[in-house]
């Protein structure tokens, strides 16, 4: 570096320009001296940091004029803070350099203690301990945390940053506090709360980098006079900036901190900018945006939908963490997308052996969540798990188990060897199994009309059924509603039980119905008069005290045409035919199919058994359809199942 490093350069150097003038003069430089070394330091290349600042050259004005008095000394380390920082930059290289070198807090407060700190060096400090511990395991993290809190520099840092607080720029402040909040330093400390202070009294003057700053450390910090006071503050500025703004992670990071509780205007407003910013999306920003509108309930079709066209283009570049965040944000903004879903879960299908069971385990638990049944993917991983059944944990043969029976899912020539290889990993889990999620696995098998010997006779053992009916509060109603099925299941499945228990013994959980208290979709009733006529319906029909039957429809036994059979007044020498019209909302099928899901599966199952042909009619297809449409739509649906369960 061209700095003057020992007594004999500088004792050259003033003998060299000693022709020009006199060099020292009362214990200081001529003037001579001074504007070559000021020319020398001049053409010192300026090297990077994370901001530019101006430093205190401290040390080399010391240097120079070691003979000076005090009072002299003073006056010249004041006339060097004043001077431009591209005169200074030579003194900030070695620590910037030397604070990239340390790799956890405590080597930068030993780097702290050995040099004279400015106010950026106080936030690049702290902004380098904070990420030393990113990459770090939970447990080392704790040790380095540890070791950082007993260091004798770190008080003395945390006492610079207070003090020097008021001096600091902007984007130190915001850097500073979010440092102090990622370390884990207490939110009521005076350093904390100092900051906080400060940052209220300039929040006008912080530019929008500083502001995301800001909003990205409120995020995580706990409540607090002045942190509510600060986000307050914040929140009102942000909302007359949002027009401004025109960075797509800053309005992301403004609406995170908006958060739920913003009036609708507002979030029409920050819909309309985010629009209007989609031309500059990039997939992380996709992927972000996602979780954000999910984080303050914001249910924007036309902003979700480019944000799952452009994921669902390039899901291969998204990582699983991010993949299963984006499908969480779906679910909570009850947002559902049929070719985004058909994607990722093909994608999935396709790459099995990339995942293991415990993320495909979270895959399908995401769907299952989403009413969407990823065929492929249940199919690939069925056979993954015929394959090594042994490698699926209690608690993902649980969800397996729930994500399978819910859905409904059927896997033909596969379905028996998949049960049963599952049904002997659940009896290596006996042993271990508390009866709540005993009964979680043999009601998913139930459903998926699978009943195992073992698991049956130890939950149907009476001290297992007491401990059940024994829980209260929501619990116990999860349990009732699987015992209600089980109870079900036993008496009109009829599998075999083991032989230390009979059915009797089991207790009656089945609750009534009557007719009159279950609705009648309106629409309904009208349309099948005009379809079959008045004669051959019943309405609101009850079976087994449990199931509600919205309409029956009693035809030919040989007939495929009902309207026909009923013109002709065929006679009936065999016992009739009854078809089972069953309304049903759009959460008993699958998404975007008419796949019936677990408890009307299982429903349609039983009715078959009572001699009823069930035919589903999802309501939500008869609310936007006129008396004629709505007449068509059930001929198609009752003549496509007749025709089916014929060839059945």
């Amino acid at each position: 570096m061209n700095v003057l490093r020992s007594g004999e350069e500088l004792l050259r150097w003033a003998v060299t320009l000693g022709r020009f003038g006199t060099v020292w003069k009362h214990g200081s430089m001529s003037k001579t001296t001074a504007a070559v070394l000021h020319r020398r330091n001049c053409a010192v290349p300026h090297s990077g940091s994370r901001r530019k600042s101006q430093p205190t050259w401290t040390y080399q004005v010391r240097y120079l004029c070691h003979s000076a008095e005090p009072e002299e000394r003073s006056s010249e380390v004041a006339s060097v803070r004043s001077k431009d920082p591209s005169d200074l930059v030579e003194v900030r290289v070695p620590f910037y350099r030397k604070l990239q070198d340390c790799t956890s807090p405590s080597d930068v407060l030993d780097l702290t203690e050995r040099n004279a700190l400015t106010l950026r060096h106080i936030s690049n400090a702290l902004t380098r301990m904070w990420e030393t511990t990113k990459k770090m395991s939970d447990e080392q993290r704790r040790c380095e945390l540890q070791l950082m809190s007993e260091h004798p520099a770190f008080e003395n840092l945390c006492h610079r940053a207070r003090v020097e607080s008021p001096h600091m720029p902007s984007d130190d402040l915001a850097y500073t506090l979010l440092a102090m909040v990622k370390l884990g330093v207490s939110q009521s400390s005076l350093v904390v709360q100092t900051l906080l202070r400060v940052i209220q009294e300039r929040l006008n003057r912080f530019d929008d980098k500083s502001l995301s700053i800001l909003s990205s450390c409120l995020e995580e910090m706990d409540s607090s006079r002045n942190a509510v006071a600060l986000k307050q503050g914040l929140k009102l500025i942000l909302e007359d900036r949002i027009p401004k703004v025109q960075d797509v992670v800053l309005l992301q990071t403004m609406m995170r901190l908006l958060g739920k509780d913003t009036p609708p205007a507002v979030k029409k407003k920050l819909e309309i900018k985010a629009l209007s910013l989609t031309s500059e999306f990039t997939l992380p920003n996709a992927q972000y945006m996602m979780t954000t509108m999910a984080s303050m309930q914001l249910n924007s079709t036309p902003l979700l939908d480019f944000c799952c066209k452009a994921i669902a283009e390039n899901v291969h570049s998204v990582p699983f963490s991010r993949l299963l965040m984006v499908l969480k944000s779906c679910h909570e903004l009850r947002y559902r997308n049929f070719s985004f879903f058909s994607s990722v879960s093909e994608y999935v299908a396709s790459t099995l052996t990339m995942w293991s069971n415990k993320q495909l385990v979270f895959f399908l638990l995401e769907f299952e969540g989403l009413r969407f049944r990823p065929v492929a993917l249940l199919d690939a991983f069925a056979e993954r798990v015929i394959q090594n059944p042994d490698s699926l944990a209690l608690k993902d043969l649980l969800s397996v188990l729930k994500s399978y029976s819910s859905l409904n899912h059927h896997l033909k020539e596969n379905q028996q060897e998949f049960l049963s290889s599952v049904t002997r990993v659940l009896e290596s889990y006996l042993t271990r199994m508390s009866s709540i999620d005993l009964l979680k696995a043999v009601s998913s098998l139930c459903v998926l009309e699978h009943f195992p010997q073992a698991p049956l006779e130890r939950l149907l053992q009476k001290d297992c059924l007491e401990e059940l009916l024994s829980k209260d509060g929501p619990t116990y109603k999860g349990v009732e509603k699987r015992l209600h099925t089980l109870g079900l299941c036993l008496q009109l499945d009829k599998p075999p039980l083991p032989p230390t228990v009979s059915a009797e013994d089991l207790p009656d959980l089945q609750p009534s119905l009557s007719p009159s208290e279950l609705p009648l979709y309106p629409g309904l009733v009208s349309a099948l008069k005009d379809l079959v006529g008045e004669a051959a319906l019943r309405e609101s029909v009850v079976e087994e005290s449990v199931y509600f039957i919205d309409c029956v429809i009693t035809v030919c036994p040989d007939t495929k045409d009902v309207s026909s059979a009923l013109e002709e007044g065929c006679v009936m020498p065999q016992k009739p035919r009854r078809l089972a019209v069953l309304c049903a909302p759009p959460s008993a099928f699958c998404f975007g199919t008419t796949h019936p899901r677990s408890r009307l599966a299982v429903k349609m199952r039983h009715l078959r058994i009572l001699g009823y042909e069930p035919v589903a009619v999802p309501v939500h297809e008869l609310n936007s359809k006129t008396n004629e449409e709505r007449t068509e739509l059930l001929k198609r649906l009752i003549f496509s199942e007749q025709d089916s369960t014929t060839e059945e």
